[in-house]
Parts: structure tokens; sequence; C-alpha cells
């Protein structure tokens, strides 16, 4: 059995990699360690469902306030990804047959934990014919029968290797958000995510529109990966030409010194000149924080997210 907790096989594909140091956070980026009533109540619901959270896998910094709050990302599909992207902490190698009674598992626990909204992200895989299209919209059926009044965010692969059948099958399942992160300027995918293709993403977001224009559709984008603001902001402006509504900008942090580098860390005030931008280029709703995560606070800004839509119908 693979020992997840070793690094060198954890990250088979980093292990040769050259270290390089990791930079001192400043304050503005420093959270305290999980230890709420909140925090271990939720650990507790997800270990008894034996899920599988991308919080703790990719070690994401708002796990303790997330947690405390009951908002728990579940991430389907198993805990091995078949990317090997540079930033990421999810581990990399190959992963287990699927289990055809997760989904029933993950919709017991949104129940458990009263979830008005819900994140569902999953690893890459592309060992499967439909990249897991078919899982994912099990998953969201499952979530609407178990509970009803919970609104379904997805933040989904590629599907890069995948006929479009497989995006097809997603989007017929109807989540209220489709979310696929873009994740750094299209000039650092060689080195950050080599597993993908930019303008591919790019047009996968696009497509949920096409086929489904009630659907939100999101993206996300890491600042501190060595990227320009002008190449930022070409990235929003080629996300608004592809319908996004919802703009995420956070802060890149380096898992491991086997990791890529953490170029510099982006001020508060850069963010902020950001998320001024993005209002500027029509976002339906932007998160722009060195904090921001896809699924932080996503339950209220969905809410926002919404309200601004009926605004904006209203005044057209």
């Amino acid at each position: 059995m693979r020992d997840l907790n070793d690094p060198a096989v954890r990250h088979p594909e980093k292990a040769h990699r050259p270290d390089t140091p990791r930079l001192r956070k400043p304050d503005w980026i420093r959270v305290k360690a999980p230890a709420s009533p909140g925090y271990n109540a939720t650990r507790d619901i997800v270990r008894e469902h034996r899920l599988t959270t991308v919080c703790e896998e990719a070690g994401c910094p708002n796990v303790g306030e997330c947690w405390a709050q009951g908002h728990a990302t579940m991430m389907i599909m198993g805990e091995i990804c078949t990317r090997g992207c540079t930033f990421c902490n999810v581990a990399t190698g190959r992963p287990d047959a699927l289990d055809v009674f997760e989904p029933g598992r993950v919709a017991d626990a949104v129940a458990k934990l009263g979830l008005a909204h819900v994140v569902v992200t999953s690893v890459d895989r592309d060992d499967l014919d439909d990249g897991g299209a078919g899982h994912f919209a099990q998953t969201i059926r499952a979530i609407r029968h178990r509970a009803p009044d919970t609104t379904i965010e997805i933040l989904t692969p590629d599907f890069l290797r995948c006929g479009p059948e497989a995006l097809e099958t997603v989007v017929a399942a109807r989540p209220d958000v489709f979310n696929h992160n873009l994740e750094t300027v299209p000039g650092l995918y060689p080195s950050v995510r080599p597993g993908a293709r930019y303008f591919h993403s790019l047009r996968l977001l696009q497509r949920v529109k096409e086929l489904d224009p009630s659907i939100f559709t999101k993206s996300g984008l890491m600042v501190g990966l060595g990227e320009t603001r002008a190449q930022v902001l070409q990235v929003m402006d080629d996300m608004r030409s592809a319908e996004v509504d919802f703009l995420t900008v956070g802060q890149y942090l380096q898992p491991t010194p086997k990791h890529h580098a953490v170029d510099r860390f982006v001020t508060p005030e850069e963010f902020a000149s950001y998320e001024k931008a993005a209002w500027g280029k029509g976002f339906l709703m932007v998160s722009a924080t060195p904090l921001t995560r896809s699924s932080y606070h996503a339950g209220e800004d969905f809410a926002r997210l919404r309200a601004n839509r009926k605004r904006a119908l209203a005044g057209a």
C-alpha cells in the first residue's frame, strides 16, 4: 500500500526535481492552526463516510475556518491524480477503481452537515474513458435526491482526453455552478500545468454556456508564480470572452521544496487592484484576496452571484 505521507511516494514525478527554498510568508498570509468543536465535528463526519476532501489533500490554508462552519469540499474519484502539476499537493500516480457507492456517501455527508451549498471536486482521471464525467453526474444526482435544497458547485478536470459527450454528461446533470480553473497564465502552462492546455480549458468553460446558459461558470487563477499584471488582465479578458461569470484570484503557496517555487507574495493592495479590474470587465462575481481559493466562502459568494445576475437581468 502506498504511504502518501512520504513525499517521494506522494509525488514520484517530483522526486528528482531540485529543491527550491520556500519564502517566508508575510503576515497577511498567516492563518491559525485548526482547532474548534466545529472543525472536529466536520472531520468526524468526513471520516465516518470515508470521504476525501481537497481541503486536506491540497493542504488548503483555510481548512480551519471552513470546517469550523461545516464547509468541507468533497473530492471524488479517489485521492490519487493522473496528472503531475507542479503547483499541486494532491498525490500523483495510478488511481484505484471508482467506488460506485461514493456518490451516495457524499450525498449522505452533505445532508448530515446540513449544507446549503456544497462544492464537489475531483482528481484528474485520465485513465477513464469519460474522465469521470459519469461519476460527477451520479454524485450530483445523489445530492439532489438526498439534499434537494442544497445548491451544487462542481470543480472539474479538463476532460482533455475525452470526447465532447463527457462534458455534455456533466452539464446534463445541471449543477448550479460549473467551475474549472485556468490556474495560471498561458505562458506558464509548460512549467506549472504541463498536462493541460490553456485554450482547451478556456473552450471547456465556453462550451458549458453553449450547452446550458442558465448554469453559472467560474474559474480561478493563482498569482505569485511569475506572471505579470498584463498577463493576468489578458486572462480576465479571455474568461469574459468565454462568458465566465465568477473569477477567483488567490496567492500560490508552495507545498514542498519539490514544488514550483513562489516567485513573490502579491500584496493585498495588488489583489484589490485585480478585483477592481475584474469588476470593470463585467464579471458577475469576483473574489481576489491572498487566501482566496476556489471553494472559500463559496456559499456566501454563490448567493451574491445569483443576486447579481438578477440585478443585471432586471437592468437589461
